[in-house]
């Protein structure tokens, strides 16, 4: 697959900013790469357009498969596996926001409630207050999740957009 400068250029950026988010950088740019193909690209399509050791695009292909980014896509003829990124940037942020929440907030939240429930007379008031309103904030970030999760597209689109006014109305 031949690059023009802009995509290179925005692959290479969604490398970079993949490794901020703790995202290994081949990964990210694995992921750029499918998401402004066309078509669905094999392994050594994707190896030989990045410059990258082939048996590290199978590794970041499964990476991107476990995350649910990336799926298999046959095609007629060809017995090897290719492979499409999700298209709608709504979808691709419900899907990563989706993974970081099943990994990261849902655990600490657990946690939380745990200490918070155990917290007894040898965990002093302040300590036990700063506690109970972190897990409070969590839950209820954890609860809009799941409400702007349930939004079809539109909604969401429009959601965010009245989110932004009443921001401006609440400054």
């Amino acid at each position: 697959m031949k690059l023009s400068s802009t995509m290179e250029r925005f692959v290479m950026h969604w490398g970079e900013m993949g490794s901020r988010w703790g995202v290994n950088r081949t990964v990210a740019q694995i992921h750029a790469l499918l998401f402004l193909s066309e078509a669905p690209l094999h392994a050594e399509e994707i190896s030989e357009t990045l410059g990258v050791a082939r048996s590290n695009v199978s590794t970041s292909l499964r990476e991107l498969q476990s995350w649910e980014l990336v799926h298999i896509v046959h095609m007629k003829g060809d017995r090897r596996d290719h492979f499409e990124a999700q298209h709608d940037v709504r979808e691709i942020f419900r899907t990563v926001a989706e993974g970081r929440k099943r990994r990261e907030i849902d655990p600490t939240l657990t946690t939380l409630r745990a200490c918070v429930s155990e917290a007894g007379g040898e965990t002093p008031k302040v300590a036990r207050g700063r506690m109970k309103d972190t897990l409070d904030f969590m839950e209820l970030m954890a609860n809009v999740f799941e409400e702007v999760k349930a939004l079809p597209n539109a909604g969401l689109t429009q959601w965010l957009k009245t989110s932004l006014k009443a921001k401006k109305l609440l400054s």
